[in-house]
């Protein structure tokens, strides 16, 4: 054997020792990448199994239910919920509450619904595999359950359910307190002004232009009297405006479904203005140190609560603006009255 081919024999022993080499090492990271990807895998889990609960305490804007966990694929639960549409197969890129993490059994509460609506629902839950889903329910919110109540002048109100409560669709306009006494009629701007016991009076003193779509305005000296509502009715509290409130979603949510849609009486409402809790609400305007304002933009309605000698609290609704608005203010303004079922 010559030199020569002693020199390429060796050559193409190491160029074939590196192959080699290169084959060993690609199944090693070959059988690495197999192998981390098994491992990551079983840390990533399957999807959460669920089912969905019942559906209970059915209203006109709410409904509660919930969901089960049975497993959660192997990995941590990191948010879940109930979802909801009105054609069917809901996913969380639809409505959906946030009731938490973890496993297990859970409950929630849907709101914000529409009248007299069919809904399906679904429970979700989400790991890190994904969301998984539990059976479907559906059902149908409740019609707006619509009464009537008289007071003693004869008056005849529409009646609402709102959640647990009754509540007046319309505005008071006795002028006479339920056990049969006059309420003084109060037209003078600086009389108004100074007084310090009960008075109403109609917008702009004028009873068939606003008496019949706004009602009357009432000094809150009238509401301290417990006895301006029909009998077995009264002036709300403010807890009673929040428990209401809230049950509409919220002071920034509740003024679209209170206030009534269209532009009949409203000048310029908001574009979200629905009236879904069929309470009407109306801009009556009010008066204010004596001067009558705001008929067609604003509505404020008297609580019973007071703050102190001089001040009692409100809820007011502003023709451009979606949230609620509350303070106290002095008893001798002129605001609608809206009452409630005791």
């Amino acid at each position: 054997m010559t030199k020569k081919t002693i020199n390429m024999n060796i050559t193409g022993y190491y160029q074939g020792m590196k192959f080699y080499s290169r084959v060993i090492f690609m199944t090693a990271i070959c059988t690495a990448v197999v192998f981390t990807g098994i491992l990551c895998s079983c840390r990533k889990g399957e999807i959460p199994t669920l089912t969905t609960n019942d559906i209970t305490n059915i209203t006109t804007t709410s409904a509660v239910t919930g969901g089960d966990i049975i497993s959660d694929g192997g990995a941590e639960i990191i948010s879940r919920g109930v979802c909801w549409n009105t054609t069917g197969n809901p996913t969380i890129a639809n409505q959906k509450t946030s009731d938490g993490s973890g496993s297990g059994s859970f409950k929630s509460n849907i709101m914000l619904l529409k009248p007299d609506t069919y809904y399906t629902i679904r429970a979700y839950a989400t790991n890190s595999a994904g969301t998984g889903y539990g059976n479907e329910q559906s059902f149908v919110t409740r019609k707006i359950t619509i009464g009537s109540v008289d007071d003693i002048d004869g008056n005849t109100y529409r009646t609402i359910d709102i959640g647990t409560q009754i509540w007046m669709a319309e505005n008071l306009k006795t002028s006479t307190l339920n056990d049969g006494t006059s309420i003084p009629n109060i037209s003078d701007m600086v009389a108004w002004n100074s007084l310090v016991s009960p008075g109403y009076c109609y917008y702009d003193n004028n009873a068939s232009a606003y008496k019949a779509d706004y009602g009357a305005l009432y000094n809150w000296y009238t509401v301290a009297t417990g006895k301006l509502c029909p009998t077995g009715w009264h002036v709300p509290t403010d807890n009673e405006w929040t428990i209401m409130i809230n049950y509409l979603g919220g002071e920034y949510l509740a003024g679209d479904k209170l206030k009534e849609a269209g532009t009949a009486h409203w000048v310029m409402p908001n574009p979200g203005v629905s009236n879904l809790s069929g309470f009407t609400a109306l801009p009556g305007g009010g008066r204010i140190d004596g001067v009558f304002g705001y008929i067609g933009r604003a509505c404020a309605f008297w609580s019973s609560t007071f703050e102190n000698a001089e001040n009692a609290f409100i809820i007011e609704m502003d023709e451009d603006i979606i949230e609620i608005i509350r303070g106290s203010i002095s008893k001798k303004q002129g605001f609608s009255i809206r009452c409630v079922k005791n």
